[in-house]
This record gives structure tokens, sequence and C-alpha cells, in this order.
């Protein structure tokens, strides 16, 4: 082995996949922005792989207020937020993002994965338990890996469970629970208000990672705090800026107490360069959009989904129960799963699969979003592209 290979294993059955079906569905070379097409090598993709569900990436009134934020201060302060980095907009921003989510205050990360590491590197101890859904986000997991502290993961949106485990576990200083609003391979949500009735209960403290949620579900797209009809919410929420509202970074709100601790004490926020200001204006843009559309663009974004959803169901494709604006087709193993998106890309259409071990072993799914800009023509195309492949490779969706 050389030397500069000594670090580098085959860890993953990726490589193998690649090379023998001919078809690499990850790093894929787009000369495009995230637009209902995308382009790949010149030629145009229908976009069902990206997580921009409101269309927002290329709004026009997101742009120009990025522009403007750019003409003003640069493309970056090039300062960390304690240093130099703490501009108006940041803090207007913050705010208003408080206000919108009926939290008192809020701080940015550069990623919404930096900021679930640093609530649980910088708030739990040795001494604390987290209490974490088993299916939660890799970010989260890492985050409360980095605490030390134990670490006790309750069954899949099981509140019972968790309480079990709760009750067992009276011998820790401080006690977190843990989840996503919604799980973004299979479009569940979780039963967060059940969950937060525990953590009331039990004096535990509530995380949940609103990343594929906010914009998505709630009555007006204000998340799973609106979806639940939780008031006055007392834990701590993060959510990414780079999925549904368009831009990229990523959020952390929760008391003014707790706030002010991670900002004086998160080693990813003072020592990371600040948010570029246009992202933070861009930011606060897509907010504004969704406060004043978002009953619409969630109807429309739930209608989408349906359509996609009850037409391929009733082709006969077993997909995952989701309740959330998420398709996922199930495809069993590595191979299949690869071959559909093969498939499927060969008939201009870009997908995410999920194989193992992001997923259960044999548990592979092709993943679509469902946009608000894709209109029937479009999802008809996909429900038919699916069929084609049905009749020429029905091995491939085998129950």
């Amino acid at each position: 082995m050389k030397i500069k290979d000594k670090f580098v294993f085959n860890f993953t059955d990726e490589d193998r996949l690649i090379n023998e079906i001919n078809f690499n569905p990850y790093y894929q070379k787009i000369d495009s922005g995230a637009d209902l097409y995308v382009r790949i090598d010149g030629k145009k993709y229908l976009n069902l792989a990206s997580n921009n569900y409101l269309a927002l990436s290329n709004d026009k009134r997101i742009i120009a207020s990025m522009k403007d934020s750019l003409d003003k201060y640069g493309a970056s302060m090039c300062g960390t937020p304690i240093a130099c980095g703490n501009v108006d907009i940041y803090e207007n921003a913050a705010v208003y993002i408080s206000k919108f989510l009926s939290m008192e205050e809020t701080i940015f990360y550069p990623s919404c994965y930096q900021a679930n590491i640093a609530v649980f590197n910088t708030l739990a101890k040795v001494n604390d338990v987290i209490f974490v859904d088993r299916f939660a986000h890799s970010s989260l997991i890492e985050g409360i890996r980095s605490a030390g502290c134990k670490i006790k993961p309750f069954r899949h949106n099981d509140p019972k469970h968790l309480e079990n485990l709760i009750k067992n576990s009276n011998s820790y200083e401080n006690m977190f629970v843990v989840t996503e609003s919604v799980f973004s391979t299979e479009g569940s949500i979780a039963p967060f208000d059940d969950i937060y009735e525990l953590c009331l209960k039990y004096d535990a403290v509530p995380v949940v990672d609103d990343s594929h949620g906010i914009g998505v579900i709630g009555a007006t797209g204000k998340g799973i705090l609106e979806e639940k009809k939780i008031t006055d919410y007392e834990g701590i929420y993060t959510a990414s800026t780079g999925k549904a509202l368009g831009i990229s970074g990523g959020i952390v709100s929760s008391s003014h107490n707790t706030i002010n601790f991670l900002r004086y004490n998160s080693s990813s926020l003072i020592f990371s360069t600040a948010l570029p200001p246009v992202l933070i204006a861009g930011t606060i843009k897509a907010f504004e959009i969704i406060e004043a559309e978002g009953e619409k663009l969630v109807s429309r974004l739930s209608r989408n989904k349906k359509y996609l959803y009850e037409h391929l169901q009733s082709c006969g494709f077993d997909l995952n129960n989701s309740e959330a604006s998420v398709c996922s087709v199930r495809t069993g193993s590595n191979e299949n799963t690869f071959k559909v998106c093969k498939y499927l890309f060969e008939k201009d259409i870009l997908t995410t699969p999920f194989i193992y071990p992001s997923v259960s072993k044999n548990k592979g799914i092709v993943r679509m979003i469902p946009r608000v800009d894709l209109d029937t023509d479009q999802l008809d195309h996909v429900i038919n592209s699916f069929k084609a492949i049905n009749i020429e490779h029905p091995e491939l969706f085998e129950k």
C-alpha cells in the first residue's frame, strides 16, 4: 500500500456499483442553478433531486435582494461573528426570524450541520443523557457523539418507547430529547407534540431539527411548531436555510440565555467566518416570501406530492408512507436502487438514491422532491417513466 493511500479503504459498495452499472448518481457536474431543469453535460434534466421545495433559489425577488446586499457589503466580512462579522443585517435577520418562529433569539451558523454539532458540543456535558430518534440525521448524531455523554436511541417516531427510556434514566444531570421534524428519506413527520409533552413532563430539553419542515409543513409554512400547534416552545430549534428557503446556512433559535451561551462558547461559531451578508439578505427575503405566500406555496407543494404519490401507488409501486412533500419509491437492494436512478436519468429525470448504510440493508429508495413549480405534464412524465421502467425491468420493483 502506498503511503499516500494508507487511509483509503474500500469501505463502501458504491465504487463496485458505479463500475458494474456504468452510472454514477453522485457528484454530477451540473452547469446550471437549482432550477426545475438542470443542465448536465449540456443536456436538460427534470430536477427532482434538489431540496429546492419552493423554487426560491432562483426567485427574482431574492436575487435582487442579494444583489443589493452584495453592492453594500461586498463578498464577505472576512471575520468571525465575534470579531468583525456581526453586521447590522445579521442582527436584523436574527430578530426577524425569531419573531417568525415565535422564539426569543436566533444565531446563524455556516450550515445546519455545524449548528447541530455546536448545540451538543457546547451545551451537553459528560453527566447528561441524550435520547435520540434512531433515524436522526448524521449531523445530529455526530453532534451528540461529540458531547461524550450517554446516548439512548429511541424507536423511530415512538413516544411510548421514549417515555420508557426516560423513566429509567433518573441518574443524569440533564436530559435532552432529539428528533428531526421531517425525516427526509421517507417523508414521515415526527409526533413532536407528544415528544414535547414528554419533555415538559420529565424536565428534558427538546431539540428539533426542522430543516425539511420549515417552509414545507404547517398551514402557512412555518414548520413543525405550527404543524403541531406548539406555542411558547421551551427548547432548542435548528434548521437549514439551504433547503426550502433556497439559500445556504443554518440557524439555532432558543431562549435568550441559551443563545447567549452559544454566542460566547460555541467554537463552531466563534472560529468560523461569519456567513456572508449576501446570504443573510437572501434568507430574510425568503422568510418574507413564506410569511406572505406560505399558505399558497404549501398547498401547491402538497398538491404536487399527492398527485405523484397517488398515481405511482395506483400503478403498483411500493412507496414509503410519506406525510410531508417527499416521494420515495422502495427499490430494495443497492443494485436495484442505482439501476432505477440510471434508467430515470436516461429518461432525463434526476433523482436521489439512498442505499445502505444511509438506510437499512435492502431497504433502498429513490427519493423525489415534487417541488412547487412542477406542472401536470412533468409529473405525468415521471409517472410514465416509472411505468416504462417497470415494464422493461419488473425485477427492480419486486416486493
